[in-house]
């Protein structure tokens, strides 16, 4: 069973970082801010949620596996309060 957890472990990692990196270079590579803030939100979500889910097994204990769940929520908590604030100050400013 702990090879099944390890390779689970390896795959969404991989795919977690998969995600954030392709969420960096939407931030470098699209036009504008509002398209540069959607794909950073949502690809970092995503990739830090399957980084989380990823290394759940590997928590060792149910408390450690919540403590894990509870990081990943209040960083989409927060990535979601920061981009409606950037998005904010973007559409102010170009107006």
């Amino acid at each position: 069973m702990s090879l099944l957890a390890d390779a689970f472990t390896v795959v969404a990692v991989l795919a977690g970082l998969f995600f954030l990196a392709a969420g960096t270079l939407g931030l470098l590579r699209f036009p504008d801010t509002l398209s540069r803030l959607h794909a950073l939100t949502k690809a970092d979500g995503l990739g830090l949620g399957l980084i989380v889910l990823g290394l759940m097994p590997q928590a060792g204990s149910l408390l450690g596996a919540l403590k894990l769940l509870l990081v990943w929520a209040l960083a989409m908590f927060a990535g979601g309060t920061v981009g409606q604030m950037i998005a904010r100050v973007a559409r102010r400013d170009s107006r």
